[in-house]
């Protein structure tokens, strides 16, 4: 009985930490989504600075542990000039910022070969058939070929966001309070290790959530096939 009042307990702070988790996750993956596209179409890009700057910005960012860029972000960058120094007042938000930062352009490299793979699965006889109606470049993509890409972007992106959300524990290294986090504050104020349990079991109901509704859109989409 002790034991179940103690996890009771518990369940507070790692709710408070599973919001602050699922929040970095939502932002920062669909923030890299968006950013990704961009990312995408330059390396598909026939102009070789775009070509080359987007390639090197993917290759960066999937080359460097995530752990060692959000550190560079966090602490190098604001000892390299104060310009980017976060000071909002508010010590959440001065934690939160630098890693959604991170984590979006970290998210944009992994997606951006997401969609770039996406895209040129497309039959090359849309592009064909675009030309011939006259249609854009612009209008041959936003029209005819992301539209039927985006549901082959569904699975993969959707493992992209249980990645994050697993990567999201790396954030307790500087300070910022997710559910690592607060599983090791009551650790140490505890001094019993079962909190390490309910916090895996908050991981894998959050983790099932994303599955189910990313399961349930692919089966939505996948009708179009």
């Amino acid at each position: 009985m002790e034991v179940l009042q103690k996890i009771i307990s518990w369940i507070p702070p790692l709710l408070m930490g599973a919001r602050v988790t699922i929040g970095l996750t939502v932002s920062s993956v669909s923030a890299g989504v968006i950013l990704s596209l961009f990312l995408a179409l330059g390396k598909m890009s026939k102009n070789i600075i775009v070509n080359k700057f987007c390639s090197a910005y993917v290759f960066f960012f999937r080359g460097t542990p995530l752990l060692m860029q959000l550190y560079f972000i966090y602490y190098a960058l604001p000892m390299i000039s104060p310009v980017f120094l976060v000071r909002t007042g508010d010590q959440f938000l001065d934690r939160f910022i630098p890693a959604f930062i991170t984590f979006s352009l970290n998210s944009a490299a992994y997606c951006a070969e997401i969609i770039r793979a996406a895209i040129q699965s497309i039959d090359k006889g849309q592009f064909e058939a675009s030309r011939a109606l006259g249609l854009t470049y612009t209008q041959t993509m936003s029209l005819v070929v992301i539209p039927q890409a985006i549901r082959r972007l569904i699975p993969p992106i959707g493992n992209e966001f249980i990645m994050v959300l697993k990567d999201a524990s790396l954030v307790s290294m500087i300070a910022l309070i997710d559910i690592t986090k607060a599983t090791r504050s009551i650790e140490g104020s505890t001094r019993s290790a079962l909190v390490y349990l309910p916090a895996m079991i908050l991981y894998l109901i959050i983790t099932a959530v994303f599955s189910f509704v990313f399961h349930k859109l692919e089966k939505k989409y996948s009708v179009y096939e």
